[in-house]
């Protein structure tokens, strides 16, 4: 079943889109049709988007700060019979009753030039200057340092940790194992091992490979064709070998997007961070740890 979705938003929809697409996914028959509608801010853009709305009926889901705008949206939606979600209401609302207080509706608040904003840019320049084992001497000031043998997810990781704000950086466990070893004397940064399903591993090469045109990857300490199994396999023994040796905590990525990757990072980082969640940590389940965490 196909399904129009309109998502409305006068700033840069992120938080309408992810709303969306969270729920929409949990409908497995329905293919969604996005129409995105950003920066509306005037009646004028409202009433285009509404005539679309019209002629392709659907769900709408939006964040609009205006209540003018917001009730002439709600109102022509009405009068279309179309469904109508105010997705941050039920937050505000919650928020309201415990703080007592309506709040000020502000259009891209969330996207201000604060600390948070300059940390994050901060948090991106680091990931891209320490990737794939650049600046290996100079990692005491990351957050995580990620490990693990190639296209495990090591660099998008990273950088979807530093949108959040993690100084993240990733070391490849390619050829040189007794430098890897150094890593053990960093204070600072807590560092996490990657490992993944060989099989997986080896289609993914192999995808690699041919988008690059090659038949064969390097060959380097274990030899041998990048894709072939038995050297993956090889490259995860010593991963793990090598994770277990220093004790850090193991995640195992077969099944995981770099989003779930990454907040299962983030978790771990918080919990070392923050004593009151590494008690709180060292009583509740984590799913898909394993080996010693922080």
């Amino acid at each position: 079943m196909r399904l129009h979705v309109h998502l409305i938003s006068d700033s840069t929809g992120e938080t309408v889109t992810t709303v969306a697409r969270a729920a929409v996914s949990q409908f497995e028959d329905v293919v969604p049709v996005e129409h995105v509608w950003f920066f509306i801010r005037t009646r004028q853009q409202l009433e285009k988007v509404l005539a679309i709305v019209e002629v392709l009926p659907g769900l709408v889901i939006f964040t609009l700060a205006s209540p003018e705008l917001r009730h002439i949206l709600q109102e022509r939606c009405l009068a279309l019979s179309a469904p109508c979600v105010p997705v941050l209401d039920s937050v505000m609302a919650a928020l309201a009753g415990m703080l007592g207080s309506a709040g000020r509706p502000q259009i891209g608040r969330q996207h201000a030039l604060d600390e948070g904003y300059f940390t994050r840019i901060a948090a991106i320049d680091y990931a891209m200057r320490h990737d794939d084992g650049l600046a290996f001497d100079n990692l005491e000031d990351a957050d995580v340092v990620l490990v693990g043998v190639s296209r495990t997810s090591k660099t998008p990781t990273c950088v979807y940790l530093a949108h959040r704000g993690i100084k993240a950086a990733n070391v490849p466990i390619v050829t040189d194992i007794s430098q890897l070893d150094d890593l053990a004397k960093l204070q600072r940064p807590l560092i996490v091992g990657l490992t993944i399903n060989p099989e997986q591993l080896a289609h993914i090469r192999r995808t690699r490979q041919r988008m690059l045109g090659l038949e064969q990857g390097d060959s380097n300490l274990f030899g041998g064709d990048y894709a072939d199994l038995e050297r993956i396999r090889g490259e995860l023994v010593l991963a793990r070998r090598l994770f277990a040796r220093h004790k850090w905590p193991e995640l195992d990525v077969t099944k995981r997007s770099v989003e779930e990757t990454a907040a299962a990072i983030y978790q771990m980082v918080q919990a070392r961070q923050q004593p009151e969640l590494k008690a709180l940590a060292a009583v509740l389940p984590r799913p898909g740890w394993s080996g010693n965490g922080p």
